[in-house]
């Protein structure tokens, strides 16, 4: 072999290495790390910026930033903007810091729930799983089609859209809908 032909064939084996490693799923436009934790890759998402920004004025930045394991249902921005008028800009002011809180940790189950075991575990539960959030709260899972769906306790319901982001604390399930507490 030449070493035209040498450097030919490590340029294709690097562009085959470095397109296996760009793997990882897109949220938001933006690829999302494993070895990035929850905040860095949300942050990252242009699909939650308004997540983001929500976190951030509950003073939850360092709670999700840390060992975990945690899940979270990640609501995009048009979950929010389903809320009545108004709604998010008054959870953002300081005054309503716990309501916001609360509102946000009940998008949190403790531990790492990946689609497969949410799925085996509402089979297990005869077509529901009830998941205790890190609020205190109940969300129940269930499958519709294929996807899972939570209810919140007001019977509010959201669909997982896209499973399986796994983060080094966790792993984020996209949601369509901002789900509600008691």
């Amino acid at each position: 072999m030449n070493r035209r032909t040498v450097l030919s064939m490590l340029g294709a084996a690097t562009l085959f290495v470095s397109g296996a490693l760009a793997k990882n799923p897109m949220v938001g436009g933006k690829e999302m790390f494993p070895g990035k934790n929850i905040v860095m890759n949300a942050m990252n998402s242009a699909d939650h910026t308004t997540l983001v920004a929500a976190v951030k004025a509950a003073g939850l930045v360092e709670t999700l930033e840390g060992p975990g394991p945690f899940t979270v249902f990640a609501p995009v921005n048009s979950a929010f903007d389903k809320l009545p008028a108004g709604t998010v800009d008054t959870l953002l002011k300081p005054e309503n810091k716990d309501a916001l809180v609360k509102v946000l940790t009940y998008h949190v189950v403790a531990g790492k729930w990946s689609s497969a075991d949410l799925k085996k575990r509402i089979k297990l539960g005869g077509g529901k799983a009830e998941l205790k959030t890190v609020e205190g709260g109940s969300l129940w899972a269930m499958l519709d089609g294929g996807f899972v769906v939570l209810k919140d306790e007001k019977g509010g319901t959201s669909r997982v859209t896209q499973a399986d982001v796994f983060q080094s604390n966790g792993v984020i399930h996209v949601v369509d809908s901002v789900v509600l507490p008691q």
